[in-house]
């Protein structure tokens, strides 16, 4: 078995990816701030010494803060992403680059194969489509996993703050008029296994549970979950909630990178909600 760090393994992702890559006999390290700091092209040196495989999780992740703190944000997902690149490069390993839907346009009808242009509307999707360009530039044993819509045991996520909202109120509203695909990190974790273990040829993959939604979709699925009415949720539209940042209005990322490959995508969103809900709703309904 491979010899894997994780970098970022303090978030949501991370901390999935290391129990699961242990789970499937994979010698693995987990390291964040201030163990590491990607922006620190020595630190990066020094931490991937030694690793096969390198995951890079860590990332800027706060979407509408981006749009006015974009340096901040070009720094640590461009900038840390070809610090990392540029050591696991000089290192002899691999890379596996964690990205994301909003680097597509958003605005199609149809799933976004995986050579789909790109072309972000977000401070935050120019940030991670840099870093996508830096990390295929400078390691050319790379993979690019993009992914959307995130949710885990580990951090803030839609799923636990419908059940939060179901708490606290009879009745809320989510918008139903931005289409993607939730994506459980326990899957998209062991999806990363799977590419790297099964020798898949680098370059981008989605890594995105099967199947698409609305966010109102997902909220009616938590409730649904929690065994409550999913009618106390209502349709809204992404104008009755303003936020800085665009958001796609239709991110839904193909899979024919696993298809062409042999490979199993990750499951179905609405089987890998049900799956998740013990962890994520460990009280139930409240």
């Amino acid at each position: 078995m491979a010899r894997w760090l994780v970098v970022g393994a303090a978030g949501m992702l991370g901390t999935d990816l290391v129990e699961v890559l242990g789970a499937r006999g994979h010698e693995v390290s987990g390291v964040d701030l201030p163990a590491v700091d990607i922006l620190d092209p020595v630190s990066c040196a020094a931490v991937v010494d030694g690793h096969e495989v390198v995951v890079n999780c860590a990332a800027y992740t706060a979407v509408d803060a981006a749009e006015t703190d974009e340096a901040r944000a070009f720094a640590v997902n461009a900038v840390g992403a070809d610090n990392l690149a540029r050591a696991v490069a000089a290192s002899g390993g691999s890379l596996v680059q964690v990205s994301t839907d909003y680097v597509v346009a958003g605005d199609g009808t149809v799933p976004w194969p995986a050579d789909s242009p790109v072309a972000p509307a977000s401070a935050y999707g120019r940030t991670k489509a840099a870093g996508e360009w830096a990390v295929r530039a400078e390691c050319p044993r790379a993979w690019v996993v993009r992914t959307a819509w995130l949710y885990g045991a580990h951090g803030r996520n839609i799923p636990t703050t419908v059940a939060r909202l179901a708490r606290e109120r009879e009745t809320f509203g989510f918008v139903a008029d931005q289409v993607g695909q939730p994506t459980w990190t326990v899957d998209l974790a062991d999806g990363i296994a799977r590419i790297v273990e099964s020798g898949a040829p680098y370059g981008i993959w989605h890594g995105t549970n099967a199947g698409e939604t609305s966010w109102h979709g997902l909220a009616q699925a938590v409730l649904e979950e929690l065994g409550l009415d999913p009618a106390r949720v209502s349709p809204i539209g992404t104008d009755a909630y303003p936020l800085p940042a665009p958001r796609p209005s239709y991110s839904v990322l193909a899979h024919d990178m696993w298809a062409a490959h042999g490979l199993e995508p990750l499951p179905h969103w609405r089987d890998a909600l049900h799956r998740a809900a013990p962890v994520l709703f460990p009280e139930g309904a409240g």
